[in-house]
């Protein structure tokens, strides 16, 4: 992975919206102990960046934000884990009902 980006590079950023001791006073004991961050995705807006500046980004839907650079070129890794058994038929007994059979 680079560790220099420039302008218009795919990028993701991190930062601490709210401070451990700052969140909300409902949420439970061992959540309050911890910051509330976030890391967002966008085009970089800085001419250039190295990995651990604090640059602005624009987002897909627009939102220009500020944070620090933490990836270049980052890829999409989200995982839910493999599907449960009970819904990995659901699709072909869906597609029965509709056309009037049993399942």
């Amino acid at each position: 992975m680079p560790d220099k980006a420039k302008k218009g590079d795919w990028v993701q950023i991190h930062k601490i919206v709210l401070p451990a001791g700052e969140r909300a006073p409902q949420v439970p004991e061992d959540t309050a102990q911890v910051p509330l961050e976030m890391k967002v995705k966008g085009t970089l807006l800085d001419q250039e960046a190295s990995l651990g500046d604090t640059v602005s980004i624009r987002t897909a839907v627009g939102r220009v934000l500020e944070g620090t650079l933490v990836a270049i070129n980052p890829s999409y890794d989200i995982s839910y884990g493999p599907p449960p058994a009970e819904l990995r038929s659901v699709g072909e007994e869906l597609r029965k009902i509709l056309k009037g059979g049993d399942c």
